[in-house]
């Protein structure tokens, strides 16, 4: 089977409060939308961080799981945490070749981790992943400038807006705030 990919998620910080939004579409190739209801933004270490994943599904599970891995080692390190599982995904072969990016975030951070062994921390307090990445990436920044809604709302409706543009993204919105 081809791999399993499509996806967008989205994150926002505004007035003390981070949100994480994701579709729930996965893509089996270019042409067959495999599940529409599926959830790649979720809460982890007891709640205080939010992850969001795009690429290759068993990819970017595989990474979320040592993302958690090093946040428990680290003591909840968010920044830490980011940079030790960059390191070992540029330095492990067999990580190496896994191909999914992270959003990650706590109350403080957010923190995008790629597979080339970035950690990047956003400007302006906006960031977004996968395929209709782009399209949510500039919603979110101008409703941010133009709007006072909060993170939550801003990430739902960059999401909706991508979804009307990127094929591989629905409107099926799973959103965490922290």
């Amino acid at each position: 089977m081809e791999d399993m990919r499509g996806t967008t998620i989205c994150a926002v910080k505004r007035d003390g409060k981070t949100a994480i939004a994701g579709d729930g579409q996965v893509t089996v190739g270019q042409s067959v939308i495999f599940k529409n209801n599926a959830v790649k933004v979720r809460r982890i270490y007891n709640g205080k961080v939010i992850v969001g994943f795009a690429g290759s599904v068993a990819d970017a599970f595989s990474l979320s799981e040592r993302f958690e891995d090093m946040l428990n080692k680290f003591s909840g390190n968010l920044m830490r945490s980011a940079v030790e599982l960059a390191q070992t995904w540029r330095s492990d072969k067999v990580l190496r070749k896994l191909e999914a990016m992270l959003i990650v975030a706590d109350s403080e951070k957010i923190l995008i981790i790629s597979g080339n062994g970035d950690v990047i921390e956003p400007q302006d307090d906006i960031c977004a992943i996968g395929s209709g990445g782009n399209y949510a990436l500039a919603s979110a920044k101008a409703l941010k400038e133009n709007t006072d809604l909060s993170a939550k709302e801003i990430a739902k409706k960059s999401l909706l807006i991508a979804s009307q543009i990127c094929v591989f993204t629905n409107d099926h919105i799973t959103v965490e705030e922290i």
